[in-house]
């Protein structure tokens, strides 16, 4: 398995890399990993490019300095903040209309027991009003962490986002963002890792996220700046 650490110099360099994972897995077959801090922004999802004022929200992002981009993967818009976490996890498909429970609810339950070593006793489902709601969301006492997938021939990734800290932040942007998609938010929705007292140093919680992604399948450590994207 291959994992991938750092992110890149910019955001559009860093988005390429996680794209580059999913074609070379299903080029060569070789699941790979990632857990890093993405760059300040809003990612919005496609259902939210659709709304009557889109061009809003993106301003609401951009006055409280989050760079709005549209992703792929995933439902409605979310936050980081420079030290919210993403991870991706890409493997090989021989056929992509299987497996996509099983694989929302392995990497779901990797994820929780990430959580418990991190001394949060996450659970799955999520609080009313939650930002990009989804089937398999973590929450403890606010949402932190929402789970997305994506399919291609010959290979799927799932990723998602966790919240470290900075909750309030992201609370604060959403709430104005989601107004003017029109969509439920309840800004104390939002959790985090450092909220309930868990241990939210950096670090620590991409490794733990990273060790419970990878399990003990034997590993190639890359490092993005030292890739040609």
């Amino acid at each position: 398995m291959r994992v991938l650490r750092g992110r890149a110099e910019t955001r559009d360099e860093d988005r390429q890399v996680t794209a580059a994972m999913l074609t070379e897995t299903a080029d060569a077959g070789e699941p790979s990993v990632r857990v890093w801090a993405p760059h300040r922004q809003i990612a919005f999802g496609r259902r939210d490019a659709r709304a009557e004022k889109y061009n809003v929200a993106k301003s609401v992002a951009r006055a409280c300095d989050f760079e709005p981009l549209e992703r792929s993967v995933g439902g409605r818009a979310v936050a980081y903040t420079g030290s919210t976490m993403a991870f991706a996890k890409t493997v090989p498909l021989s056929d992509m209309r299987t497996g996509m429970e099983e694989r929302y609810a392995e990497t779901s339950e990797a994820l929780q027991r990430a959580f418990w070593r991190l001394g949060v006793p996450a659970q799955r489902g999520e609080p009313e009003g939650s930002f990009c709601p989804g089937d398999y969301s973590l929450q403890w006492k606010g949402k932190i962490a929402g789970i997305a997938q994506r399919v291609r021939t010959g290979a799927a990734l799932v990723s998602g986002v966790v919240i470290v800290d900075d909750h309030e932040v992201i609370s604060g942007v959403l709430d104005p963002i989601y107004a003017a998609l029109d969509v439920p938010f309840n800004p104390n929705s939002v959790g985090s890792i450092a909220k309930v007292g868990g241990d939210s140093d950096p670090k620590l919680v991409a490794e733990t996220i990273e060790g419970m992604l990878v399990g003990d399948a034997d590993v190639t450590v890359e490092h993005v700046r030292d890739r040609e994207v």
